[in-house]
């Protein structure tokens, strides 16, 4: 990626900032959230697409108890041999359902996060990325929650 494209203007910084700390939701929660920043809901949205496009931002939105809607967040590990590497990251991360992964220096060196909107369905996503994949995932339940507060000042 070139400087250009990772380059940061004082505005972009100021929506990273800012929207980490909450995004409004409300009928118009960009209006409101550019409104919040002193623009126009077009250019919040112009600079969004942006940040994503030039992939300093993977994804946009409010993060929310999906649980309490029915759905499941779910981490999940599976062993990938180095030949195959590439190949099974293409395989999981192709699945709409995985939220993000990442590689770890361990057995288990594939990581991800399956985001399903119906609890019911779990076992038949993890079924098809297994198939997809060809490697065996273990699913890791969330059994308790905790509020981290996580904030990437940019």
């Amino acid at each position: 990626m070139s400087a250009e494209e990772t380059t940061l203007d004082a505005l972009d910084r100021r929506i990273i900032n800012d929207l980490q700390r909450g995004f409004p939701l409300t009928p118009n929660p960009y209006a409101d959230a550019a409104k919040a920043l002193q623009i126009d809901e077009a250019e919040l949205l112009a600079r969004l697409k942006s940040l994503l496009d030039r992939g300093i931002l993977t994804r946009f939105g409010p993060l929310f108890q999906i649980e309490r809607a029915g759905g499941r967040f779910v981490l999940c590990a599976c062993h990938a041999n180095a030949e195959r590497l590439a190949e099974v990251i293409a395989a999981i991360n192709a699945r709409p359902e995985v939220a993000h992964h990442y590689e770890r220096t361990h057995y288990l060196n594939l990581w991800f996060v399956v985001a399903i909107e119906r609890a019911a369905a779990l076992e038949d996503v993890l079924a098809r990325i297994e198939a997809d994949a060809g490697v065996a995932v273990l699913a890791f339940p969330k059994e308790r929650e905790f509020f981290v507060n996580l904030y990437l000042p940019a």
